[in-house]
This record gives structure tokens, sequence and C-alpha cells, in this order.
């Protein structure tokens, strides 16, 4: 696609959808952030059902935490990478509580040093989150 191609591409999409939004269920950043980590390499139902469960038992940074890692894992188990994302969250659960004062951070460097966020999960975050264009 050419330039002026891609543009009108993003126009028609735009206009189709002027407000995009993810299919995960989240009440909160935080919230929203642990999904979409979750989302890698699972589909949004399966992270929905997931996290139907898991958040009314913990849904900050410090009741992840408290759960800890075999707690958080019986939670994940059905999703793919489950030890990897059980042991990223848990990381990040940390991070936040340490240096973010557990708030979510609202800029895309700060989400990509978080673990298990790169480039699309930071910008799925604040493209919902801080209704940003990223």
């Amino acid at each position: 696609m050419n330039k002026n191609t891609r543009r009108l591409f993003f126009e028609r999409l735009s206009a189709q959808r002027p407000n995009p939004t993810t299919e995960l269920l989240f009440d909160n950043g935080f919230e929203l952030l642990i999904a979409v980590m979750l989302s890698a390499q699972s589909t949004d139902v399966a992270v929905n059902k997931v996290t139907r469960r898991l958040y009314p038992v913990a849904n900050t940074p410090e009741a992840l935490l408290t759960l800890g890692e075999e707690r958080l894992e019986s939670y994940l188990k059905t999703l793919g990478l489950y030890r990897a994302k059980t042991r990223n969250v848990l990381a990040t659960c940390q991070i936040l509580l340490e240096k973010y004062d557990s708030a979510v951070p609202r800029d895309r460097a700060a989400l990509e040093s978080l673990p298990g966020v790169g480039r699309k999960t930071a910008n799925v975050v604040l493209n919902n989150m801080c209704r940003k264009n990223t």
C-alpha cells in the first residue's frame, strides 16, 4: 500500500469505528493491564473466563502478590504460557507497588519497562485506559 492508500484505509476504518475498544472485561486500568498481558497467545474469551474468577478474589497489585505464584497459576492454568504469565504478572505487580504506588503508568516507555509488556500491550492499554492514539 502506498501512503495515500494507507491514509484512505485508516480514514474509512476510523469513520466505521470511531471509538474502538477491546473485548476484554475490566473495570479499571490495572485490570485492563493484567487482562492484556494474559491475552498473549490466548483468546479474549479465554482471558475473560479467567478474569471473571480471578478479579473478585484479587484485582490489585497487592492482592495478586498476596495470592502468590502457586495460587495465581491455578487461576491462569487454562491459558497458554501460564507459568511465564504468572511470573510476569507478579513481577509487574511488585514494580507497580514499589515504583508507581500501585498505579498503572500512563506512558508507553514506562509500560514497556514492565515484565511481559511489549509495544502491542502498551498500545492496547493506552488506547483503552487513556484514550490516547499511540
